[in-house]
């Protein structure tokens, strides 16, 4: 585990060398096994594995709006084609920017605009693994305080419905779908009938994430917890697998 004082000394190279802004985020892969970063649009992260206990320091740009995010079990086949179990871009290459992630995906949404950042954990495109943002300093912009952390850190695979339920070639759990990824039903996927104000409410799939996941947002309009508007923070600690 990376120590503080390390994490001091890459911030001063950092600040020495020159980046793109004053903000950093510190990409931290607690899990057990290895992941690849993705980001669209693109971060310019030109190496994204992530081998477990590791910790990178990555200059964010100045003005930013878009979801970051974890792919699973990657790897190339015997044609060099790279894909991943969850979160592929389907792009053939370990380079994941701008296409849509293969579902179901834990994603961290961000919106960046100078000092002042928006940021939330969103399980509306279902859920791969256990996240956490965390802002270093900082305030509400809205004068309510600190800013928070967010995250989901639960093991969802234990309430992940069966017709949820994502599975790789062999049969194994790999993640959970969104109810409207999986069962297209505008209901879940707040659309149609149920895109006006007040017509898209909690549903039975999104209130079982929400009782492991309280500070996640579960479906398309959920906003509890709101999406935190934080100022003045020096930087975001993105850990996956958390606990």
């Amino acid at each position: 585990m990376a120590s503080k004082a390390l994490i001091n000394l890459l911030l001063l190279l950092l600040a020495v060398t020159g980046g793109r802004s004053d903000l950093y985020f510190h990409y931290e892969n607690r899990c057990s096994y290895t992941v690849w970063l993705a980001a669209s649009p693109s971060i310019g992260d030109a190496d994204p594995e992530r081998n477990p206990e590791t910790l990178e320091i990555f200059s964010m740009p100045d003005d930013w709006t878009g979801s970051i995010w974890a792919r699973t079990n990657c790897a190339n086949n015997a044609s060099f084609y790279f894909s991943c179990e969850t979160g592929d871009c389907g792009s053939g290459t370990i380079d994941c920017q701008s296409p849509p992630p293969t579902y179901p995906v834990t994603l961290l949404n961000f919106d960046i605009k100078q000092s002042v950042v928006s940021y939330e954990v969103s399980l509306n495109h279902g859920h791969n693994l256990p996240v956490r943002i965390q802002p270093v300093g900082g305030s509400l912009v809205d004068g309510g305080g600190s800013c928070p952390v967010v995250d989901c850190v639960a093991d969802i695979s234990n309430v992940c419905p069966s017709n949820l339920v994502a599975k790789n070639k062999n049969g194994q759990y790999v993640g959970c779908y969104s109810a409207c990824d999986q069962l297209k039903d505008p209901k879940y996927c707040c659309t149609g009938d149920f895109s006006g104000p007040g017509a898209c409410q909690p549903n039975e799939y999104s209130q079982r994430f929400k009782q492991l996941c309280k500070l996640a947002h579960t479906y398309p309009a959920d906003s509890d917890p709101p999406v935190y508007r934080c100022s003045g923070a020096t930087g975001y600690n993105v850990t996956f697998c958390p606990s």
